[in-house]
């Protein structure tokens, strides 16, 4: 196989690979740094208080990791013999190890997904549990936006939270990639129609309006630094002034309490700043990738929402996932296929990339 060079390839993994852009790592280089775990760290406090008065919070946590941060909301609404309601496939429930239950023993009630990502309000009420001591008690719901790049309809939020607090449920948001999900629905209210094309930028529709929207159905939300805005490293919990001091507890039990994290605060800071308008340019490319993909007879390719492509396998092709994935990255072009094939466009993908990728899976099949 061909050796290629980390700087020639194309890798559609995940928006979590990105390198820190020039204007991100001097800003980071140049941070006033102090000692967090004080709470003396400029840069530390700066990021938290700008992106709770963005979200509309009180307050705001920095975490080294987007599991550590949803690790301390639901510890922090939850105490042992508590459960939370969640989707099965959710970030918080599948890919995160088990860690409210290993660590808080706190039970997750995961439900099943529709296909446009929401839990059925029928079966989250069906899913609260009497007050009776036979069963562990029912706090929180927690849902996801995005959810394997799919935009759940913000009307969808509104009545899901609305239903938790009328049964005294906290509501916790995993947003990792909020402000792509964000950019999406600002492009859907700029056309007016919620079948906006998914390539349309946003036009006279403030994105961070629309990221304040959706959080505000919540009572904490995590957002995600190093995955679409392109940050090395970190995330934040936004909560209560009386949460967050709940979560910078579990946050040092975790092991999440660092010194001089304003170096990373400041990544974060930038990309806040200067990375957020720009997503609309993934969701573009992954469009653009989609409709390179498309009219192989081997491939599904789902529609993109945001920055996320999945494509199965379809007939006698399904057996040969491996052998794509082997194909691509001898031609470069890194993808993930744990349960689908999964494209994900990214400030270090540009329209060649995305092209060159949508040759060598063309090629494979054509072979």
């Amino acid at each position: 196989m061909a050796d290629i060079s980390t700087q020639s390839r194309v890798d559609l993994r995940s928006d979590t690979v990105t390198r820190p852009t020039d204007a991100m790592r001097a800003a980071m280089f140049a941070a006033p740094l102090g000692d967090d775990v004080f709470g003396d760290d400029p840069s530390v406090n700066a990021l938290q208080e700008k992106l709770a008065a963005l979200l509309g919070f009180e307050a705001a946590l920095f975490v080294p990791s987007g599991t550590q941060s949803n690790l301390c909301a639901v510890l922090s609404h939850c105490q042992r013999g508590d459960e939370y309601i969640v989707g099965q496939m959710a970030h918080c429930y599948r890919w995160e190890g088990g860690g409210a239950a290993v660590f808080g023993s706190v039970q997750p009630q995961p439900l099943a997904h529709q296909a446009d990502g929401t839990l059925l309000l029928a079966d989250i009420e069906a899913a609260i549990k009497p007050d009776d001591p036979h069963f562990a008690r029912t706090r929180l719901l927690a849902l996801e936006n995005t959810l394997g790049g799919r935009v759940i309809p913000f009307d969808y939020l509104h009545e899901a939270t609305q239903l938790a607090a009328r049964h005294g449920l906290a509501r916790h948001l995993d947003g990792a990639r909020l402000f792509n999900a964000a950019v999406a629905q600002a492009a859907q209210v700029a056309a007016g129609r919620p079948e906006a094309h998914p390539d349309a930028h946003p036009k006279r529709v403030d994105v961070v309006s629309e990221a304040r929207r959706i959080a505000q159905c919540f009572d904490t939300v995590s957002v995600c630094f190093s995955k679409g805005l392109g940050a090395p490293v970190g995330s934040a919990l936004c909560g209560s002034r009386e949460l967050i001091e709940r979560a910078r507890r579990i946050r040092k039990k975790a092991g999440g309490g660092m010194r001089q994290a304003g170096l990373l605060a400041a990544g974060a800071l930038h990309a806040l700043d200067h990375h957020v308008e720009r997503l609309a340019d993934d969701h573009a490319l992954a469009h653009r990738l989609a409709k390179g993909l498309a009219g192989i007879a081997q491939l599904a390719v789902e529609p993109p929402q945001t920055n996320i492509v999945f494509a199965d396998l379809v007939g006698p092709a399904r057996e040969r996932s491996d052998a794509l994935l082997a194909h691509l990255a001898a031609r470069g072009v890194l993808a993930t296929g744990l349960y689908s094939l999964r494209f994900v466009t990214h400030l270090d993908v540009d329209a060649a990339g995305v092209d060159r990728a949508a040759a060598a899976v063309r090629e494979f099949f054509e072979a």
